[in-house]
């Protein structure tokens, strides 16, 4: 898993089987310092975060696994949105 910021909204009209109502985000990946680094992913939101949040990604096996027993091109999702995170260096 890891830290990423909302950084826009993906929109399409036709989705591969297993993508029907999905909401879709692209997402940067975070360091500790909060500076954003890295390629942006598109990942799969079920939880409702929106641009500028942080939240927590999972992604592969994890991520598909999230949709239970649907079968669907997944390879990131959000699991969570950060409310506040600490770390000591």
């Amino acid at each position: 898993m890891y830290l990423s910021k909302v950084v826009g909204s993906v929109w399409m009209t036709q989705k591969e089987k297993g993508m029907e109502n999905l909401k879709l985000l692209i997402v940067q990946p975070l360091n500790l310092d909060r500076k954003l680094e890295g390629n942006a992913v598109i990942a799969v939101d079920r939880i409702g975060a929106g641009v500028g949040e942080i939240v927590l990604i999972t992604s592969g096996t994890p991520a598909q696994r999230i949709l239970g027993d649907r079968i669907s091109p997944i390879d990131a999702a959000v699991v969570g949105i950060v409310d506040s995170f600490e770390v000591n260096q």
